[in-house]
């Protein structure tokens, strides 16, 4: 599970010895406390949409299933709503204090919110008391969540060598997924060797301290961690002036590179969702698939994902960020639905629909972190991405699982959130062609 034994980072670290040498970090100690946080950060999100089943009726009302899943995905669409904030908090350390700081934080809360839930009491317990804690744990790793992906994203961008961005950039969504599938892979497990009662009185509570743990490795690792280069030399540049840029301006001044982020977002994180995250439990929930099977699969089609991600971050070291963009988008609108068709009720259906989907939704996962750092200067980076990311994601990421739950089996009109996340895909692409290629782009101008 540790990001520097793959072959994404293995490439990167091969390319630039120098980097962690430079800063007094290892490329390894660099790679692996990036990615350590954001492997924790998508197994927190991941095991929750895995293990949903099963914890609903122990944190809601038992008396009606169909509405303690509705509820416990809303809390995971609640979740989301701290993000925004947690984007400005974290974003704000990381162009203050350092993006260091930032990391260490946020995994550090991230932890809380994930130990809360492991303990948490059950419905029968204390009543509505129980889905009180779940609401306030999720919270709580929102607001971390937040500050996560703009922190590290950044960390990294700057620690990269310009020519070699794209390749490193793939570590992001790399070392999530490796968070992603280990939580499916537990939930897989899990269903073989616990029973139905054992995962509904204890078993779905591991996968949450297993997180908690994670979290605390991940704080140790950071908190070992010295500053990057660019930030540093911002930070003496600043000194020296007596005069530090005001957050506000700056941030009004770069409004149009925020909508860009929005807009390459949107339909990259409503796919994702859908396709990578919900897609095994969706299968074993609304189409019946065996729920054991449906996890393999999903497992499966991570791994394909995991293969393609650093394929199109060379690619896009080569050819340029844009081209590599438009492929991803253009693909996902054209084959949602196609996908969506041939998923019906057989686990080798969800392996193969997923992983045509990963393939095309790799290619923007891959490089967006670094498109997103190449859009702002240094004074603004972190909470220049971290806002509008986190807005975009808790209004679009967040609600995915639950419009698709309502569309599929309350409404019976699937066909329509299909056609909602073909359009924001479209939409990405048109927000694809408003941004300048910004491949090889030196972070210090």
């Amino acid at each position: 599970m540790t990001p520097n034994t793959t072959p994404a980072t293995g490439t990167a670290a091969a390319n630039a010895p120098s980097i962690g040498a430079k800063r007094g970090n290892s490329t390894t100690h660099t790679v692996l406390s990036t990615g350590i946080g954001n492997a924790a950060e998508w197994y927190d999100w991941g095991i929750y949409a895995t293990f949903a089943p099963f914890f609903s009726k122990q944190l809601f009302n038992p008396a009606d299933p169909t509405s303690a899943i509705l509820s416990t995905l809303a809390v995971f669409a609640v979740g989301f709503l701290a993000r925004p904030f947690g984007g400005f908090l974290f974003g704000w350390i990381g162009d203050r204090i350092g993006r260091k700081t930032s990391m260490t934080l946020s995994i550090g809360l991230a932890a809380v919110g994930s130990l809360l839930i492991a303990v948490a009491p059950t419905f029968g317990a204390v009543g509505p008391l129980a889905s009180l804690v779940l609401l306030i744990a999720r919270l709580i790793q929102g607001l971390a969540h937040g500050g996560e992906l703009p922190s590290s994203q950044t960390f990294l961008a700057e620690s990269a060598p310009k020519e070699k961005r794209g390749l490193w950039s793939t570590l992001i969504y790399f070392s999530g997924t490796i968070g992603t599938i280990a939580g499916v892979l537990m939930g897989a497990i899990f269903t073989i060797v616990l029973t139905k009662e054992q995962m509904g009185a204890f078993g779905w509570r591991i996968p949450f301290l297993v997180g908690a743990l994670l979290g605390l490795w991940g704080l140790v690792m950071r908190a070992r961690l010295k500053e990057t280069e660019i930030f540093e030399e911002e930070e003496a540049e600043v000194k020296a002036a007596h005069a530090k840029p005001k957050l506000w301006p700056e941030i009004v001044k770069h409004r149009k590179q925020a909508l860009q982020v929005i807009g390459l977002t949107v339909g990259l994180t409503i796919v994702y969702y859908v396709w990578a995250i919900v897609a095994p439990t969706y299968a074993a929930t609304t189409l019946k698939i065996d729920a054991g099977q449906a996890l393999w699969a999903g497992v499966a089609a991570n791994v394909v994902f995991l293969i393609a991600l650093p394929l199109w971050g060379k690619l896009s070291d080569r050819i340029g960020r844009k081209p590599v963009l438009l492929i991803s988008a253009v693909g996902a609108a054209v084959l949602n639905f196609p996908m969506q068709a041939l998923l019906r009720d057989s686990a080798w259906q969800l392996f193969i629909s997923m992983s045509v989907m990963l393939v095309f939704i790799a290619a923007s996962a891959s490089i967006v972190p670094a498109v997103y750092a190449e859009l702002f200067p240094t004074s603004i980076r972190t909470v220049g991405v971290g806002v509008p990311y986190s807005i975009c994601v808790a209004l679009f990421g967040g609600t995915a699982p639950y419009l698709q739950t309502l569309f599929t089996d309350v409404v019976k009109q699937s066909w329509m959130f299909n056609g909602y996340a073909v359009l924001m895909a479209v939409i990405s692409a048109a927000v694809v062609l408003s941004i300048p290629e910004t491949k090889g782009k030196d972070l210090t101008a």
